[in-house]
């Protein structure tokens, strides 16, 4: 009996644990992409989100695709001033199964009048767990 019990205990932590490590994982994109942000690499930045036609990106419009979400973000931050400095923080994960994730966050950017000024707001994203690691196939943006 006891050795039953240890059995369930080690399984149930070893839930937790994984259940930290995904969430952990998927923080660390979100990391890599303010880093990229902030170098002025939207080409890195994109990175994040899984390279196909199952991704959106909803804003004041809905965005479908990848090559049509680079081409908002080439036309609304092409430039390391319009870029500014991006933070994320309020983070928190979910998950919504063994392969999938929803991400609430708030990001600030910090940029100068002339690069479009101080911006802030709110974000859901999902995420997918793929063979390159975790990937965002939604995002919802709004500030």
């Amino acid at each position: 009996m006891r050795s039953l019990l240890f059995t369930i205990a080690l399984a149930s932590s070893a839930i937790v644990l994984s259940a930290a490590d995904f969430r952990q994982e998927i923080i660390s994109v979100l990391k890599q992409q303010e880093t990229a942000w902030n170098q002025g690499n939207l080409r890195e930045f994109l990175l994040a989100y899984l390279p196909d036609g199952e991704i959106t990106f909803v804003g004041k419009t809905v965005t479908r695709g990848m090559d049509a979400i680079r081409q908002r973000y080439e036309t609304n931050y092409g430039s390391p001033e319009k870029m500014g400095t991006l933070r994320f923080d309020e983070l928190e994960v979910r998950s919504l199964g063994p392969d999938y994730a929803l991400v609430l966050g708030r990001f600030q950017l910090a940029r100068t009048a002339a690069g479009g000024g101080a911006a802030s707001g709110r974000f859901t994203l999902v995420a997918k767990r793929t063979k390159q690691g975790w990937k965002f196939i939604h995002d919802h943006t709004s500030s």
